[in-house]
């Protein structure tokens, strides 16, 4: 998926769309639009819509900081919905672009050797706090989805 398809012409039934500029202070607006969204649907629990609050501001975060390598002054587009047995949220930005592959796989949280690594949690914390994620990106943009299921029985 490119960005560019993700404008707000192309936004569903029932999505809250928010464009903000790349800059931290706005992560919790993010937040807090996310979580108000999730709480539209009764079924998904207050420690869900946690799991999905922190992966989402993990997302911002890097499209934040992929809009400062550019010096872009392109907004991030957070996308969020809640659609039948789900919560939806996709995170859209201007940046340079990233292969989610090269990620190297971290220590386990045991091994004293992961004390060395200051970055590159961000995509394993999203796979472990959403029930289904993915990565689209090129030189044009990224887009993360983030997918949190309202069935608690359904959680990893």
């Amino acid at each position: 998926m490119n960005p560019e398809s993700m404008s707000p012409s192309s936004a569903k039934a029932g999505d809250v769309v928010l464009e903000i500029p790349a800059r931290a202070e706005y992560l919790e607006l993010v937040r807090a639009v996310v979580a108000a969204a999730a709480h539209v649907d009764a079924g998904i629990h207050d420690d869900r819509i946690e799991d999905l609050r922190l992966a989402v501001s993990e997302a911002t975060t890097n499209a934040i900081r992929a809009h400062a390598t550019l010096g872009s002054d392109n907004r991030i587009e957070v996308r969020s919905n809640v659609d039948g047995d789900r919560i939806e949220v996709e995170v859209a930005d201007r940046g340079p672009g990233f292969d989610p592959e090269s990620i190297p796989d971290l220590p386990d949280a045991d091994d004293p050797s992961r004390l060395l690594w200051e970055s590159g949690l961000g995509i394993p914390l999203m796979r472990q706090l959403t029930d289904e994620s993915a990565w689209e990106s090129d030189n044009e943009g990224s887009v993360v989805r983030l997918i949190v299921y309202t069935s608690s029985y359904l959680r990893k």
